[in-house]
């Protein structure tokens, strides 16, 4: 397994000290408004790293590692969604972008619906990519007993995750993780693997996982009330792949006015892995229709 930071010929590497965590980040494109993507478990900014060539053609974009994934910084206690939302504000203020079109996936889709409820001064669009809302049916997802995943609870039981997961990375994200979610073949590879693997493996490399699974399994109250005051006036793009309309079917129930849905068929959980292409597509789509009303 590499011990190397992977990067794109596209992209440019960076890290800036936000809200008292160390912030990696990458981006790549020269003109256009900006894209903000936020990755999912078992992922990193990487998951995008097809994405981000096709995006930068008429936007400019940055991919964020959250803290306590990919190369961001792990030292602080503070991995719960409430914190990663403050570090996404504060990493749009620092790159004086704002206001962003911004894109969540999976596990992230609590802190960017917090970003976006909280700060819709830094936000354009919403696109959320097979990503659910703890309040709003997220939290079946670790029910075991209902076709629940067990890596949930395990995530979110403390000690579990260094007693298990160290050590295992590669194991776990290359025989489990993607082949379990994944429905077009091939298209998550070793190198992909490895390069994921390597940020897991670092000294606390699970602590962002173990803070946004217990906000998932915590915050379902909170999340419910912040939808009842703020409810998402932006435009908000759904995109459902091996989740089918849960995406659309959460966000519907959070946001003023009407999400745009697309499903991408034939592509399981990992969809910016999966179909890079098509998924571009629709963001292109989506966000060219924002900027242009």
């Amino acid at each position: 397994m590499s011990t190397t930071q992977a990067t794109i010929p596209a992209a440019t590497h960076h890290t800036a000290r936000i809200n008292g965590a160390r912030i990696h980040y990458v981006t790549a494109g020269s003109t256009g408004t900006p894209v903000l993507l936020v990755h999912g478990f078992p992922e990193t900014w990487w998951a995008f790293h097809n994405v981000i060539p096709l995006l930068a053609e008429a936007h400019r974009v940055v991919a964020v590692d959250l803290r306590g994934f990919g190369d961001s910084s792990t030292a602080d206690d503070d991995h719960d969604s409430t914190t990663a939302a403050r570090d996404l504000h504060g990493l749009i203020e620092h790159l004086g972008w704002g206001p962003v079109h911004v894109t969540t996936q999976d596990i992230s889709g609590g802190t960017v619906f917090r970003l976006v409820a909280t700060h819709p001064q830094d936000v354009l669009s919403l696109t959320a990519i097979e990503a659910g809302l703890a309040g709003f049916g997220l939290e079946g997802l670790a029910d075991v007993t209902h076709g629940g995943s067990w890596h949930i609870g395990a995530l979110a039981a403390a000690g579990i995750p260094e007693l298990l997961f160290t050590g295992r990375e590669r194991e776990l994200l290359g025989r489990w993780a993607f082949p379990s979610m994944t429905a077009v073949a091939g298209s998550v590879t070793d190198a992909d693997v490895d390069e994921l693997a390597r940020t897991y493996a670092r000294p606390g490399g699970w602590r962002g996982a173990v803070g946004l699974y217990r906000s998932m399994l915590t915050e379902g109250e909170d999340l419910r009330a912040l939808a009842k005051s703020r409810p998402l006036t932006v435009p908000v793009l759904a995109v459902g792949a091996g989740g089918g309309p849960f995406t659309s079917a959460t966000l519907d129930q959070v946001t003023a006015g009407e999400v745009t849905a697309v499903q991408l068929e034939g592509v399981g959980h990992y969809a910016a892995l999966e179909a890079p292409d098509a998924l571009a597509a629709a963001i292109l789509d989506f966000t060219a229709a924002v900027d242009a009303a």
